[in-house]
């Protein structure tokens, strides 16, 4: 019996070690290049994570179907952060620790992106977003560079200016009204843009009113702002917000010019506002589906066949996102995240759907940015501006 037993466990122990040696070759052999998603895919800015998630696999099946990267296939890990900080976080860690990810891209948003970031830099993993505008994601608060944290998004020091420079020139308006998300990093660093460059190019902001993410009821300040008689609205903020507060500043006789960012940017928007309150609502974006170049004309086909609609900006962004990666592990000449984040630090001319990315010392891109304009529910390209 006891012959019987020793040799029961001799054979369970080659048993393990083969599994063992098999699992050790077949990670070291590996034909994938494993990259984790970090996304909004529930919660408040859901539509944003799904929208970027859907141009990013978009890119990957593409990748993929052309012989994919160094020789491997990009298999994605994706996980939902459900538009919470610390699970954001939470992800980031499964992705670097758990999943061994090469790069992490996501979240969509900068204090989503700004909770991720700790975790990427100690484990030694690239982070980029393609929709963090805030202008501290890649910098810390001492102005150190984040080394492994990168963005191919404008930040929002550019998305005010941008604005900023529209409202005084192209619309010739004197004064304007700031209607501020408090509890927004993204809308106080616009808000802070905007007000300097505005009142600098001579205009005057004659108020500054405050609300919170998932207030619903606006009356009270936009009371307060028809009241100083403004020239412009600038309301930098989340789609589900500024979809009620533009409906309420309508129905209030404020029917002054709105201004905002690339947080308008959701089917949603004209759901809760209404296509003929939209009017006279102008915003910074990335993209636009009016524009002709050979870049967005393929992309549109191609997003078209795959899911039946039309795409919008985060779409764009998650595109270029995956082919952003997809440039950097082929200079990088190796699926190894030190090297990545070296080849991405690198990058000159990356030519995209939302314009050509050429990464700055602070890790941010510089490119084009686009003015629209809702006109009856509909987006209009206005115009391209080239960064001076």
């Amino acid at each position: 019996m006891k012959k019987k037993l020793s040799l029961m466990l001799a054979v369970m122990l080659m048993v393990l070690s083969f599994a063992g040696c098999k699992k050790s070759e077949s990670a070291k052999d590996s034909k994938t290049i494993k990259v984790g998603l970090d996304y909004e895919l529930s919660g408040p800015v859901a539509t944003y994570g799904q929208s970027l998630v859907a141009g990013i696999e978009l890119g990957f099946e593409e990748i993929n179907k052309n012989g994919g990267v160094l020789g491997k296939q990009i298999e994605e890990v994706k996980a939902d952060n459900k538009s919470d900080t610390a699970e954001s976080a939470n992800v980031a860690t499964k992705l670097a620790t758990r999943d061994k990810v090469v790069a992490i891209l996501g979240p969509a948003t900068s204090g989503n992106t700004k909770a991720a970031a700790p975790v990427a830099i100690q484990n030694k993993v690239p982070l980029i977003s393609a929709s963090a505008t805030a202008d501290d994601v890649t910098v810390n608060s001492s102005g150190k560079v984040r080394e492994y944290v990168f963005k191919t998004c404008f930040s929002d020091s550019f998305q005010g200016v941008i604005m900023a420079q529209f409202a005084a020139g192209d619309l010739a308006k004197k004064s304007a009204a700031l209607l501020i998300d408090s509890t927004s990093d993204y809308s106080k660093g616009l808000a802070k843009n905007f007000k300097d460059k505005f009142t600098k190019a001579g205009g005057t902001i004659v108020t500054e009113q405050a609300y919170q993410a998932k207030d619903t009821d606006f009356k009270a300040v936009l009371t307060n702002i028809k009241g100083t008689n403004p020239d412009v609205i600038y309301l930098p903020g989340y789609y589900e917000e500024v979809g009620l507060i533009v409906k309420q500043a309508r129905s209030l006789g404020l029917n002054v010019p709105i201004l905002g960012g690339d947080g308008y940017e959701s089917p949603k928007l004209v759901e809760l506002a209404g296509k003929t309150a939209l009017n006279d609502v102008y915003y910074t974006n990335h993209y636009s589906s009016n524009d002709t170049t050979p870049e967005v004309t393929k992309f549109k086909a191609a997003f078209k066949a795959k899911y039946n609609k039309e795409p919008d900006a985060f779409n764009a962004l998650g595109y270029d996102l995956a082919y952003f990666l997809a440039d950097g592990l082929k200079r990088a000449g190796a699926a190894d995240p030190v090297k990545l984040k070296d080849a991405l630090a690198a990058t000159k001319g990356f030519k995209g759907v939302t314009g050509t990315i050429s990464i700055d010392a602070n890790h941010n891109p510089v490119k084009s940015i686009t003015i629209l304009q809702e006109k009856d529910g509909e987006q209009v390209f206005l115009k391209k501006l080239q960064p001076q």
